[in-house]
C-alpha cells in the first residue's frame, strides 16, 4: 500500500466541448499547452506542470459531463494574461469549472 503522504497527481485530463476556448483560458494562466495526437486518438493539448504532472485538454463527446470538477493551480501571476495580483482568485473556465488560482 502506498503512503498517502507520497502520493501525487501525475495526470489530469479535462474534456471540453469548447476546446479552443479552454486552451486560450489555460494558456492565459501561463500554461504552455502543445498540440498532441496519440495514434488514432483525437488531437488534444497537453502541458507539463511544475511538479512534472501533465494537464491535458481533450475534445468532449456530446454525452460527457464536463463541468463537474474544481481545479486549483498555483501560478506566477505576472505571467498570466492579464497579469493577476498576488493572492487567491476564483475563476471560471469556458466549460463552467471553478478554477482556484493562487497567484504569487
Amino acid at each position: 500500500m502506498t503512503d498517502s503522504n507520497t502520493a501525487r497527481v501525475t495526470l489530469l485530463v479535462l474534456y471540453s466541448p469548447r476546446l479552443e476556448e479552454c486552451r486560450r483560458f489555460y494558456e492565459n494562466l501561463g500554461l504552455r499547452l502543445t498540440a498532441e495526437r496519440h495514434g488514432q486518438g483525437p488531437e488534444h493539448y497537453a502541458a507539463v506542470l511544475g511538479d512534472g504532472a501533465v494537464l491535458e485538454l481533450y475534445p468532449a463527446r456530446p454525452d460527457r459531463q464536463t463541468d463537474a470538477l474544481r481545479l486549483g493551480l498555483a501560478i506566477d501571476g505576472a505571467t498570466a494574461t492579464p497579469p493577476l495580483p498576488e493572492g487567491r482568485h476564483l475563476l471560471t473556465d469556458p466549460d463552467g469549472r471553478t478554477v482556484e488560482v493562487h497567484a504569487a
